[in-house]
């Protein structure tokens, strides 16, 4: 699969900026370097980029010219294979960040020789040539989109190895296991197999353990690099939109003293102590004449429904009623915070009157005076996340793709531990122990076909 063409893309956005960078890498591009840049030297300096008694990570300072004229003034950094992002001879010219003058020197570039990379392609070379495993590449992609920083420093730790290594550990393990079983059907007069089940069912209890240790991350990796699903409901001019507006820090949403005034759902992204939020503001819940309005509280339900979390809006200054009731019956079962609101108002319903119809946490707030928003921050971070979230130790799995080869590598190994319980022959073990294998194999990208890798470094961004 390894290309030997040399590739060249704009690797920073196509938008007007201080500095622009077009990156090249193949066998070709010192060679294309060196016709198109002209540095600034002396008489006695050597003229070409590399040769090969020249240090390699240099930076030259001149022009890149285009048939004897000048397409800008740059900086070129020069990186010898294997020691560059994707393990090839590789240069980056940075200039001036207008969107003609890099397109000039990305024509220039692919005049001499290049070929315009596809998207993802830098980062799928560094997996073909070992730079770098499957999950590693992923997490590029995820560095680059990461929305808060608990899914930077998520994405960053599996950037650095550390799901691949857990990966490898337990393959690892289980290799071992699968050789020996062969070694011993094959040679059985030196290598006894009696007892093994007994010793295996041990050795994969702490593999098993560990798998689905990493499975029950994923539900918390999904939230760190998507965001929390928060959907907020209640009673019409109960305060969701200008709770929405204050957790915005602008007028987002249109608020009135008239009930009914939000009739669809309104979405956005908001930070919360680093966690994302994608809150959905929702038709206040009622029934109501109201085609229009029935339209949008049957939205508000169903938004509901998916919610990761649900932030009931409570209006401290009217009477509870059956709407509230109906409410609270709906989201039962799903992770909900209670919002007491406008406790700036003299207060009809207080805490009490709530401890007594529902379990879940109850906030006393005033949209209006923004208080209670920090008390809201704390109660979600501690719904999802529990104390503080250590990198440094825990792995989080934030791939569906990575989630679903755990599920499959999980579901053989329990096969095998049934099988043991069965007193099955040795031989079953090991069909299910290499299937195991293998599907752990798939996240880093060891036992991968070309269509999958196709469509993964298909997603990226040209230039990375």
């Amino acid at each position: 699969m390894r290309n030997t063409d040399t590739i060249a893309a704009v690797a920073t956005a196509m938008s007007s900026s201080g500095i622009g960078i077009i990156r090249v890498s193949g066998d070709e591009a010192f060679s294309i370097g060196d016709q198109i840049f002209r540095k600034y030297r002396s008489d006695d300096e050597e003229s070409h980029l590399w040769n090969p008694g020249q240090e390699s990570h240099k930076v030259f300072y001149g022009h890149i010219c285009d048939r004897g004229e000048i397409v800008d003034e740059v900086m070129v950094l020069v990186m010898k294979g294997p020691h560059s992002y994707t393990a090839e001879d590789t240069i980056e010219i940075q200039c001036h960040g207008g969107i003609l003058v890099m397109k000039k020197i990305l024509e220039t570039v692919i005049r001499y020789g290049a070929r315009p990379a596809e998207p993802g392609e830098f980062t799928k070379r560094a997996f073909l040539n070992g730079r770098m495993d499957l999950s590693q590449a992923e997490a590029v992609m995820d560095v680059i989109n990461a929305r808060n920083q608990y899914a930077l420093k998520s994405s960053v730790s599996q950037l650095n190895g550390k799901v691949s290594g857990k990966i490898r550990e337990l393959r690892a393990k289980i290799l071992y296991e699968i050789a020996f079983i062969e070694s011993a059907l094959d040679d059985p007069e030196h290598i006894s197999l009696d007892g093994y089940p007994d010793r295996l069912r041990q050795i994969l209890k702490p593999v098993i353990e560990e798998t689905e240790k990493l499975l029950d991350s994923a539900d918390n990796g999904r939230v760190m690099k998507e965001g929390i699903r928060t959907v907020i409901l209640g009673k019409p001019n109960a305060g969701k939109s200008s709770l929405m507006n204050v957790l915005l820090g602008e007028e987002r949403a249109i608020v009135t003293d008239i009930a009914g005034t939000t009739r669809d759902i309104l979405e956005e992204q908001i930070q919360l102590e680093g966690i994302s939020l994608n809150v959905v503001d929702t038709a206040g819940i009622r029934n109501t004449s109201d085609v229009v309005e029935q339209i949008g509280v049957t939205r508000a339900k169903n938004a509901a429904e998916s919610a990761d979390l649900i932030i009931y809006v409570v209006d401290s200054s009217v009477p509870l009623d059956d709407n509230d009731r109906h409410i609270m019956e709906m989201i039962k079962g799903q992770k909900a915070v209670i919002l007491l609101n406008k406790t700036d108002l003299p207060a009809v319903v207080g805490v009490e009157d709530l401890i007594k119809l529902t379990e879940y946490p109850i906030i006393g707030i005033s949209a209006k005076e923004g208080t209670g928003i920090d008390e809201l921050e704390d109660q979600v971070k501690s719904m999802f996340y529990e104390g503080e979230i250590d990198f440094n130790d825990q792995i989080y799995i934030t791939s569906v793709r990575h989630k679903t080869a755990l599920t499959e590598s999980c579901r053989s190994l329990k096969m095998v531990m049934e099988s043991i319980d069965s007193g099955m022959p040795e031989d079953f073990y090991s069909i299910d122990l290499m299937d195991a294998y293998e599907q752990l194999g798939t996240i880093i990208g060891e036992a991968v076909e070309e269509d999958l890798i196709n469509e993964i470094f298909g997603r990226f961004c040209t230039g990375k």
